[in-house]
Parts: structure tokens; sequence; C-alpha cells
């Protein structure tokens, strides 16, 4: 929408809402929509976190942030989002950290009773939408929390170091509700300190003041073919990453299917034994593991098979490289193949088309992993390889 005719507009999820073009900060279409949470910062909001009287909070995430990986998970309609304590020298809950501040008490009282969620200011979602400019992209109403989620997972403070001095910040965990469009009736009505469950709030903000249970907005993904640059870190620092992984096994290019088996446990933490069996005459090393399912009580384990190819970008994994996996795959088994590379179009059409139940881990997905657990630069990836996968040298 124009930037003329923004305080008039409503919300609507995915929707572009331009920038102006007088090259300041008025340009930010951000305030003009929601007029009062200023045009600066992740954390804007209506109010004051130390007053505890926040009626309304936008949430302003870049994506550009390698050591802050905000992540909207569109299948799922969860989001992380990182607090605003990014830089050491600083108290995790410091009164120049308001939006610290603000992320403990939404958090502490979402668990208590509806009435104190009632006093919960409902999180607008948006995000930086073009390298130039400040033209932005609606993504959301959030609520605090997840219907998957432990207390424990929705908020935690995790630790950082810069320049050898460590600091805390909080990773929060949020839903996008299933609400296509936030109308203008209730953001105004929010901005004036209005009953936030009336004046055109959503019903799916309602139950969940009302019940805490989630109506999440997922959209399942209808483009399962990842292109090469879709597959590949696009910033330096995440070349860097993959380049340490691989220089980190030059030579002994096998021993990173114990690495492959690692980086799986990050991304499927129910994984339980895995054994890396025999090295087979395509190159590669095999790991064959269980994935369990289930109350802890009652669980019951998948198998699974995991092959791991240790390339450079310009090598591309494909049907030839494939194959193989796909050949040992029995039913009710799954397979996980991990790259450092990308996967070419022909296999991933193979692949999907067929219905081969088989995860396709590739060199972006590596990088946004342990980015996700706190590996953010490569001198911290080299020391994590150095400490869990020591070459003979090393040892």
């Amino acid at each position: 929408m124009g930037f003329t005719h923004l305080q008039d507009a409503d919300l609507q999820v995915d929707a572009l809402y331009l920038g102006g073009t007088n090259g300041n900060t008025g340009d930010d279409p951000i305030a003009k929509l929601l007029r009062g949470v200023g045009n600066q910062g992740g954390f804007r909001y209506v109010g004051s976190p130390l007053r505890g009287d926040v009626r309304l909070v936008v949430l302003y995430t870049t994506g550009d942030q390698p050591d802050w990986p905000d992540a909207l998970d569109p299948q799922t309609g969860a989001f992380t989002y990182y607090g605003d304590n990014r830089t050491p020298g600083h108290e995790l809950h410091g009164t120049s950290r308001k939006g610290n501040l603000l992320l403990r008490d939404i958090f502490a009282a979402s668990h208590e009773t509806p009435e104190q969620r009632r006093r919960i200011p409902p999180f607008l979602l948006f995000e930086k939408a073009a390298a130039k400019g400040r033209d932005v992209r609606f993504r959301g109403l959030l609520a605090p929390g997840g219907p998957a989620l432990t207390s424990d997972d929705e908020l935690a403070a995790v630790w950082r170091t810069t320049a050898g001095r460590r600091f805390q910040n909080y990773r929060a965990r949020f839903t996008v509700l299933n609400q296509a469009v936030v109308s203008r009736g209730w953001i105004d009505h929010l901005r004036s300190g209005g009953d936030p469950l009336s004046g055109g709030c959503p019903s799916a903000w309602r139950t969940w003041v009302h019940t805490r249970s989630y109506s999440p907005l997922t959209a399942p993904v209808t483009t399962l073919i990842r292109s090469q640059a879709d597959q590949l870190p696009a910033d330096r620092e995440g070349q860097a990453v993959l380049e340490a992984i691989r220089e980190h096994f030059r030579g002994r290019e096998h021993d990173f299917e114990a690495c492959a088996v690692a980086l799986w446990r990050l991304l499927a933490p129910a994984t339980g034994q895995v054994d890396i069996t025999r090295r087979s005459r395509d190159g590669g090393r095999d790991a064959i593991g269980k994935y369990h399912l289930g109350p802890p009580a009652d669980r019951i384990a998948i198998d699974f098979a995991l092959e791991a190819k240790l390339y450079k970008p310009s090598n591309s994994v494909g049907i030839r490289e494939g194959s193989r996996l796909i050949s040992r795959l029995r039913h009710r088994n799954f397979g996980v193949l991990v790259t450092t590379s990308h996967f070419n179009g022909q296999f991933q059409e193979e692949v999907r088309n067929d219905g081969h139940p088989i995860i396709l881990v590739c060199g972006r997905d590596i990088v946004e992993l342990l980015r996700q657990h706190g590996y953010t630069t490569s001198d911290a990836v080299l020391s994590w390889l150095i400490h869990q996968f020591p070459s003979p040298t090393q040892e």
C-alpha cells in the first residue's frame, strides 16, 4: 500500500507497505501505520514496559543479523525472536533494555489467569521487505508461546560471546495466529487504551486470552524444489562456516559422518541411539539410528538411515549420490541426507514426486541450525568442531 494512505490501512498478512522517499527516518511506514510506536528499533510499542501499561507491540525484524537469527516458519506459524540485549556490557533486564523487560513480564503473565492475559498487549510482526528503502511486510498477529512448547522452551536466556565478552539475551518463541486481517478499528482502539477484547478484537486473540489455546496460521509449502541459491548461505560469514567445516575434515572426509549425526541431533532432539557403519564403496559412510515418538513412558522407535556428503558449493548432490540411500530404505523407515553443498533439481524432483521419505539437509540449513544453537561465527563453529570431532593431531 502507498505511503500516503497508511494511517487508514488495515493490516493484511503478507501485504507490502511502502516507505517514503525522502531519505530520512520519516519514511518509516510502521510509524505511519501505527502512530505512537516510533520509527526505529526491533521493539516498538505504545505505552511503557516500566509502568506496565503497554497496549500494543511491534516486533520488527530485518533478517540480516546472523548472530540473532529471527526466524518465521510459515508451515507451522512458529516465530523465534531475539531480545534487545545484543551487545556485551549490559544486564539482561537493564532499564535500557525495555524490550527484554517486556518479554519477561508478558511470558510470565501468559501462564496465569485469563484476567492477567487480558493485560498482555497484542504483538504485530513486520519484516524488512527489500535490501534498500524502508518497505516492510506484515507477517501476522503474534501470541507468546506455542501449542507444542514447554514454558522453558518459550522464553530462554541464551549466552553469546563478542570480542571475548560473554552476555545474555532472550530467545522468545511466538505463534502467528490464524488471522488474515487486523482491522484499523482494533488498532486505533488499542492505541487509545480500550479493552483489547472489544473494538473489533480478532477471535483468535480472544480465544488465546480466554483459554491460552493457539490457532496457528499454517501455510504448507507448495514449491518443494529449492534452487542452488536457496540452499547455500548468501552472507560471507555463513559461507565461512561451511568452509570451516570442510577444512576441518580435509583429508579425513569420512569423519564428517559423525558431525552430520550431531547436526541431525540438533535438528531432531528426539533422536536415540545412532551407529556409524563401515565405509561404503561410493566414498561415504552410513549411520543407522532410531527416532523416538510418543510420551516418555510409552515411546515407539522409528528406524532411519543417514548419509553425509562433504562437498564444495560447486559440487551438487544428485541422483547418483542419493540412489544408494533410497535403495536402503525399508518399509516404515526414513532417510536423512546431509551435505555442506546443495541438491540438484532433478534429484529433489525424484525424491518428492516419488514420495521417498528422505529429509534433505543442505548447506544453508546447516548454517541456520548452528546459528540457532549459538554457533554464529566460523570461529565459534571451528571451536565446536575441534572439541567434538578432533583430528588425530588435536587429540
